[in-house]
């Protein structure tokens, strides 16, 4: 089982990745510093908590996981 610091450490470094991603296009795209900037800036803050969200939500789901059998 994961923690939430885990799934937030996740979700944060992703993040990192996917938010430089998107203001690189952003900037391509419209050619202006500060429109990519606060589209990276909300795209990311919004994301991270949607991540979260999303990987705590599984946490509750058993499908596809497999039970640990114990090693007796």
């Amino acid at each position: 089982m994961e923690t939430h610091v885990r799934s937030m450490a996740k979700a944060i470094s992703w993040r990192i990745i996917a938010t430089f991603i998107t203001g690189s296009l952003t900037y391509l795209f419209t050619g202006s510093l500060l429109i990519a900037v606060g589209v990276g800036s909300s795209e990311a803050a919004s994301k991270i908590v949607l991540y979260w969200a999303h990987e705590r939500l599984w946490e509750r789901v058993g499908w596809g996981r497999r039970v640990p059998s114990s090693a007796n």
